[in-house]
């Protein structure tokens, strides 16, 4: 069976997520601040794949819109 490359992508977020958690909930105060970054950059690609969706669908929509305006 063929795996998807985009269907593993988009786990590596939640993961890096899920990992910086795990991290911060089990590791010693001295060793949590190294999960912070997974953590952050986890958050920032759902962030940044959410914005980039809602600009591509803002930007199909005008598209959409100006070619009613023509006809």
């Amino acid at each position: 069976m063929k795996i998807n490359k985009v269907f593993i992508f988009s786990l590596v977020a939640p993961i890096m997520i899920f990992i910086s958690t795990i991290g911060l909930i089990f590791r010693q105060d001295n060793k949590k601040i190294f999960y912070l970054p997974i953590g952050l950059m986890g958050i920032c690609l759902i962030l940044e794949k959410d914005l980039s969706r809602k600009l591509n669908r803002r930007n199909i929509f005008r598209k959409i819109k100006s070619y009613q305006k023509i006809k």
